[in-house]
Order: C-alpha cells, then structure tokens, then sequence
C-alpha cells in the first residue's frame, strides 16, 4: 500500500537537468508495477508481443532508462527477495484487490464500457517470473546493474544511499524514507505526466525530492520517530494502521509523547500488533552486502534489437531512435574528453 504521508512532507520540485550526473537506487518492483499498470491499451489491456507474451513493463523499463542515461543519470535497480512474514496480511490484500479489480474489469468490458475497464484495468497488475527475467536481461543488455536483495527491495535501495554507493531511492512510495534512505525522489517519469490510480486521468507532474535530514528537522521529530509515526498512520507491517489516525494527528501525538508505548489513547490497539518487530525491521533490516564493485557497461545495441524487435516485436525504427540518444551522448562525452588531450 505504500507510507501515506503526503500531508505532512513538503517535497521540492526539481527539474531533470538537476539530476544529471545522480546515482539512483530504483526499487524495480514499484517501478515494473507501475508501468503495468500505465502502459496499456485503448481496453485497459497489457501490450504484448505476437505469442501473448506481456510487454509493458520492458517498454517502460527500456524508454525511462534510456531517456535517464541520456541525461547523465546512471541507476541500480534493486529487485525485492522474500518478503517478511509480518507482511503476509498486506499480500493477501493486494491479491483479494486485484481479484476484485479484475471481476470489475472483465464486467466493464462486457458491458462495452471501456473507461470503466481502463479504470479496474490499472489494478489488476501482477508480475510474472518471465517478466522478472525480461526486465533483468533488458538491463543487463543496457548496460545496467541490478541486484537481488535479500527481503525488502526498498531497505537494500536505502542502504545503498547510507553507504554512499547511490544518491538516491527512485520510489513513488515513502517507506524507503522509514528505511533511512537519505533521499528520496519521486515521479521519474520524462513524458511529464503521470496517471492517478484507479482512473482514466493523467495529471502534469515534475520529479521531487526529500532529504531524509530535511523531513525530520520540518517534523522536529527524531528518524526513530518518524518510524513510530508510520507505524501509527499504517505500514505494509500493520496496513490498517490505528483507528481515525492520519498522518496530521500521528505527528501531533509523536511531537507530545515521544513513542508508541506513551501515547495512553492507543495502548489497547497497541497490544494487537507486534510493534517492537515492526521497528526492527525499519532500524536493522535484513540488506545485501556488496561484495563486487558495481559497474556500468556500454549497451549492447546488437543485441537490444534482437530481443525486443526479434523476440518482442517492438518496432525497430523506434527502438533505433531511442538508442540514438545515448549513441549521441557517448559520442558528445567522447568528443569533450579529446579537447583535453
């Protein structure tokens, strides 16, 4: 579901040109979902190749990197490894709202109403294992790094900016901010737009950023506050949160008491939720250590059109125009070097 805390963090805007020469730490599974559930047809339906295959998600994979490595922009993405078991309340209820999406889904078709259908369509997403292999090839072929983490993808994501090793998280979410990243940024998308969820409406939007030391000292509240504040407001680790508690009231009572075990109205709900597990998973969780340096390598353009035109039926003159960018860009960073020399 994701930390609702929009109320209370006041993002800055940014333009692309500022993130030029940036590392971003990209959960790969926020990223893939939400190009399935955006890249659709005029049905609400996935593009797909000429077997059935499903390619929404390397469209939105190949163009937004593309368009990134253009602007100087490189990024590791970091692909989710078994969830904690505290989370097996909120998969189950993704999957009853995906269940319930698709029956609606296949009524509004039925009933030739196809912005209803485009509607539903956006939360039936699912993500496949050949999709998972499709994407880690398509970034392997484009020179990319990726890694797998060990549970979470968002705390390998923020460990990755603790480390020094990225600038930032890529997440439309806010819980790698709970997992310390020390900064996030939000609406990477280069069309400039963004589709709300859940409707047939696309919305102007620029990316945004927030810095982990920036949120704490506007809240005036400590990191290990702000994790007990999002544990009031509702986690993927307590979805329902507490009773009639957003996001504007967490942080009244958090600024007042302190902690969870001091705030006297919610000691009975308190003690229905394992909250001291659900902190330890934000302050110690399980992250990958790198042992290999990561590196970036130059596309393998050849091979690029062999699988998404060959095998994926992408149009070429499109694919070719795309790799253009970065044929030029390596060729203006190579032209720039010669004049030292």
């Amino acid at each position: 579901m994701g930390l609702d805390i929009k109320k209370i963090v006041k993002p800055e805007v940014i333009s692309f040109k500022q993130m030029t020469g940036r590392i971003l730490a990209v959960d790969a599974y926020n990223a893939i979902y939400q190009f399935l559930s955006t890249i659709r047809g005029y049905n609400g339906e996935y593009l797909a190749d000429n077997q059935g295959r499903i390619t929404s998600h390397l469209s939105g994979l190949f163009y937004r990197s593309v368009n990134l490595l253009e602007l100087g922009v490189r990024m590791i993405y970091v692909f989710d490894g078994k969830p904690p078991s505290l989370k097996r309340m909120e998969i189950e209820r993704r999957r009853a709202n995906k269940e319930k999406a698709k029956r609606n889904y296949e009524i509004a078709l039925s009933k030739g109403d196809f912005a209803e259908a485009r509607k539903y369509a956006q939360a039936t997403s699912f993500i496949e294992g050949y999709m998972l292999e499709d994407s880690k090839n398509i970034l392997d072929l484009l020179g990319i790094p990726w890694i797998e983490a060990p549970s979470e993808g968002e705390a390998t994501a923020a460990y990755l900016t603790k480390m020094g090793i990225a600038t930032d998280v890529s997440s439309q979410d806010f819980d790698s901010l709970l997992f310390g990243a020390t900064r996030l940024v939000r609406n990477i998308t280069i069309s400039g737009r963004r589709k709300l969820p859940n409707k047939d409406i696309y919305v102007d939007i620029m990316p945004e950023e927030k810095e982990l030391t920036h949120l704490l000292q506007e809240l005036k509240i400590k990191y290990e506050q702000l994790i007990d504040l999002g544990i009031l407001v509702g986690t993927d680790y307590n979805p329902d949160g507490f009773k009639d508690i957003g996001p504007i009231k967490a942080l009244k009572y958090i600024r007042k008491y302190g902690s969870l075990e001091k705030i006297e109205d919610i000691q009975d709900e308190l003690r229905k939720i394992d909250y001291l597990a659900i902190r330890d998973l934000f302050l110690k969780p399980e992250v990958i250590g790198l042992r290999d340096k990561l590196s970036w390598n130059q596309p393998n353009y050849e091979k690029i059109l062999s699988f998404l035109c060959g095998e994926r039926n992408f149009s070429e003159d499109k694919i070719n125009k795309a790799l253009d960018k970065i044929r030029k860009n390596e060729q203006e960073m190579s032209e720039s070097l010669e004049k030292w020399f």
